[in-house]
């Protein structure tokens, strides 16, 4: 059983490793002379949503203890990356080709490139000491940049589209309120769920790393 398990994690791993490197890839012609941002969404939109979609998996792994990490800590962060990208992105057309899509996109697809690798090497036992260090120490200033000029600028571009088209009205009819009214509190309360998450991984980093191996590595 644990030999099955180990098996489909390196697959599932392995596989959004590979996936989000194709969405790098396809977000680096962006930046080629002449600079535009503006192809980001069309060229990985769809990919990432997928990958995004499917990573739903993982607070399953979670909750069954497949990984140790707290379920909860991994479905926030999954459902507000989806949130984001299927229930507001994808419905949004106006705010796709905006500067913020492409840094969220391109933060996200760095750090699950490392993350994934780094998932699926230490399943194998074979991870280096250098791709460990890399995968807590890069999203240091990934999650910061994915999370402000990324995330939050682009759900700020989106408020004038959500509220002329009363976006989910039908649905958030039923709460006495509006998914425009609901958007400005996910703005208000986003600084603080992702520095729960920020943090979480900063104890992580300690845990992993410790001190004798940043020693080692300065």
């Amino acid at each position: 059983m644990a030999r099955l398990s180990r098996l489909y994690l390196l697959a599932y791993n392995s596989l959004q490793a590979i996936g989000w490197s194709v969405a790098l890839l396809r977000l680096l012609p962006c930046l080629a002379p002449p600079v535009s941002v503006r192809p980001a969404y069309a060229a990985a939109g769809d990919l990432i949503c997928f990958l995004q979609t499917c990573a739903v998996l993982e607070t399953v792994h979670a909750a069954v203890g497949l990984v140790p990490t707290s379920p909860f800590l991994v479905f926030l962060q999954w459902g507000g990356r989806t949130h984001f990208i299927l229930a507001l992105l994808r419905q949004i057309p106006e705010v796709q080709g905006s500067l913020s899509v492409f840094i969220t996109f391109m933060a996200w697809s760095i750090s699950e490139v490392i993350r994934y690798s780094h998932y699926a090497l230490t399943t194998l036992k074979v991870c280096p000491a250098w791709m460990t260090y890399l995968r807590y120490t890069a999203f240091i200033p990934l999650y910061p940049i994915g999370v402000g000029p990324g995330e939050m600028w682009t759900m700020y571009q989106a408020l004038p589209f959500v509220k002329e088209r009363d976006l989910y009205s039908g649905f958030f009819a039923k709460f006495s309120m509006s998914y425009h009214s609901f958007l400005v509190g996910v703005l208000l309360c986003y600084p603080l769920l992702w520095l729960k998450l920020y943090l979480h991984v900063f104890k992580q980093r300690k845990s992993k790393l410790g001190k004798a191996g940043m020693k080692k590595r300065a």
